[in-house]
């Protein structure tokens, strides 16, 4: 069993940064890759960012490549989500998740462990 917990979310305006941060506790030996998703009211949750978890290998979505950086601190047992250049159309609850089943990395049916998501509301 793996606990994440993310924060680091908030109001910013347009062309604002955000760190955002997601730690994790529990089985950590079992972590494979960490993967941060968004879900804006009324709309599915949409892949954002992915990260191994031993390696560092990193993946993103096209619409977010060159304002967002997914990294991580192994020894804090935390990966985070520094968004740039940030627009309206980022407003959104950010969730981490654990990949848990093995296919697409961007499909969050095969992620669990969510955490309770951080809100970040970008105003124009």
């Amino acid at each position: 069993q793996v606990q994440l917990v993310e924060s680091g979310g908030g109001l910013v305006q347009v062309g604002g940064s955000l760190r955002l941060s997601c730690a994790a506790s529990g089985r950590i030996s079992s972590l494979s890759r960490l993967g941060w998703f968004r879900q804006a009211p009324g709309k599915e949750r949409e892949f954002v960012a992915a990260i191994m978890w031993s390696g560092g290998q990193t993946d993103y979505a096209d619409s977010m490549k060159g304002r967002f950086t997914i990294s991580k601190v192994n020894a804090e047992n935390t990966i985070y989500l520094q968004m740039n250049n940030l627009k309206p159309e980022d407003t959104a609850v950010y969730y981490c998740g654990v990949r848990v089943i093995a296919g697409l990395i961007r499909n969050s049916r095969n992620y669990a462990y969510w955490g309770q998501g951080t809100q970040v509301t970008v105003s124009s």
